[in-house]
C-alpha cells in the first residue's frame, strides 16, 4: 500500500503512514537536538512543524535512504524573513548514517539530527517504498 499522508508527531517521537483514514505501520522516531517548539531558522537544531510533501527520494544519501521534505513553505520563509534570518533547509526523513545501522534500537535514546526525522534502517526501507514524491507530510508537535 502506497502512503496517502505521512504524519510525525513530535511529541509522541514517532511517524505514521496513513492510507485515508487507515493507520499503514506507525514507528519511532528521532528528532532535532533541539525538538521543542518549530523550526525557526537554520541551524537551531528543530524539526519544523507545519505541511509539507516529499519533493525528492535519495537512494544513495549519506544516511540510510532519505525522503527530502518540501521545508520551508510559505509560511516558514515569511516567519524568517520577518525576522531577518534564513530559514534553513533540507529537512528530511531519513535512515541511520551509512554503516551505522547497528546503532538501530539506541539511536532513539536522545535527538540527534540537525532538524531530520530518523528512523532505524529497516523502518526506513518500509516507509521509502510506500512514499512517492508529492506524498503529504504533516509534523506536529506541542511540548
Amino acid at each position: 500500500k502506497q502512503a496517502s499522508l505521512i504524519k510525525v508527531d513530535k511529541t509522541a517521537r514517532t511517524l505514521t503512514l496513513l492510507r485515508g483514514n487507515d493507520v499503514i505501520k506507525t514507528y519511532r522516531v528521532s528528532l532535532g537536538g533541539k525538538p521543542e517548539g518549530r523550526k525557526t531558522e537554520e541551524g537551531d537544531g528543530r524539526t519544523p512543524e507545519g505541511r509539507y510533501s516529499i519533493d525528492s527520494r535519495n537512494s544513495r544519501s549519506r544516511f540510510h535512504l532519505s525522503l527530502h521534505t518540501s521545508y520551508p513553505n510559505a509560511d516558514d520563509r515569511r516567519n524568517a524573513q520577518q525576522r531577518g534570518v534564513s530559514p534553513g533547509g533540507d529537512i528530511m526523513i531519513h535512515g541511520l548514517p551509512n554503516g551505522l545501522g547497528w546503532l538501530a534500537g539506541l539511536h532513539l535514546r536522545r535527538d540527534w539530527t540537525d532538524g531530520c526525522v530518523a528512523l532505524a534502517n529497516q523502518d526506513m526501507d518500509y516507509v521509502f517504498a510506500r512514499s512517492r514524491v508529492g506524498t503529504p507530510v504533516t509534523i506536529v508537535g506541542t511540548f
